[in-house]
């Protein structure tokens, strides 16, 4: 038999394996990304757990999980809730107004008030209602 051709069990090993790496790395990843991400960690804890998770990752992963998987969850929903919040600050700037450009209506009755005022000329006025329509 060739080397080259495999059968569908070899096929299926090699899926398994690569699956089994990819969650590894994903959870690896997760859990450094979770020690940098923590406020309440001190540097040296930071650091006693990068070393712990650089140097065998997979039990490093494993005990971080054990010990402070509960936290991580946690740490997690409060920023998803922070982000919600921060969200919905900012679709409620926009609905409202504020920070955005003035619309043509709003740049009319500024000017208008100006010429009641007595500030611009009404060729000015003229000027700034045609800049506005534009």
């Amino acid at each position: 038999m060739d080397n080259i051709t495999t059968n569908f069990w070899d096929v299926l090993l090699w899926s398994f394996w690569f699956f089994i790496w990819f969650a590894a790395i994903f959870v690896w990843v997760r859990c450094i990304f979770d020690v940098f991400r923590d406020r309440d960690l001190s540097g040296w804890g930071k650091a006693g757990w990068a070393i712990l998770l650089i140097l065998v990752p997979w039990l490093g992963a494993l005990i971080y999980l054990i010990v402070r998987g509960r936290s991580m969850s946690d740490r997690q929903m409060r920023e998803m809730a922070q982000v919600q919040q921060q969200q919905e600050e900012y679709i409620r700037s926009v609905a409202s107004g504020s920070g955005a450009a003035p619309n043509a209506a709003d740049q009319i009755a500024s000017a208008k008030s100006l010429l009641d005022s007595g500030t611009i000329t009404p060729e000015e006025f003229e000027a700034l209602k045609t800049k506005a329509l534009a």
